[in-house]
């Protein structure tokens, strides 16, 4: 694959978790994640994305996101579970991406807010149509997704670089 491919980055946050007394990091999904999360793996597939690669958060809100997502996808991507996706600050997260081999053309990251916002928003230099807008609007709720296109090698994922073509919610 050459350096000049379209590649897309999609960011998941993960579904509606519980609150318990467990450590945060231990925290399961809701009733409504795991209904959300199904879902937001059918719209995936249905917007023509199936990854090369899944990076996924540890935490167990992040795995239990991705089971019930992938289980809608015709085939399971190879996946990554990532300790560093929990608490990664943006700076922490371009880094992981820059570290994705070029043979991957789609990108699924599933993680954790505000990370994943600010991630979307950043890369977006610009966007198609309002999904700006509606993602800025909506603060990028549980079990949402964005969709980054960029040219370039992985390495060259950085500010403003990409467009934002798509951003689903469950409410959508």
């Amino acid at each position: 694959m050459s350096v000049d491919t379209p590649r897309r980055i999609v960011l998941l946050r993960h579904a509606k978790a519980e609150w318990s007394q467990d450590s945060d990091h231990e925290r399961p999904l809701a009733e409504r994640g795991r209904r959300d999360a199904p879902v937001a793996g059918r719209k995936l597939v249905d917007s023509g994305i199936v990854p090369d690669l899944t990076l996924c958060s540890t935490a167990v809100r992040t795995r239990e996101t991705w089971k019930l997502a992938v289980h809608e996808m015709p085939q399971r991507p190879r996946t990554v579970y990532e300790e560093r996706l929990y608490e990664a600050s943006l700076g922490e997260l371009i880094a992981l991406i820059d570290e994705t081999p070029d043979d991957v053309r789609d990108l699924l990251v599933v993680g954790h807010n505000p990370g994943m916002h600010a991630l979307a928003d950043a890369l977006a230099g610009s966007a198609e149509g309002d999904t700006l807008a509606r993602m800025n609007r909506g603060g990028f709720p549980t079990a949402s997704f964005a969709v980054v296109e960029f040219s370039g090698s992985w390495k060259s994922a950085e500010h403003g670089v990409g467009k934002l073509v798509e951003y689903w919610t469950p409410n959508d």
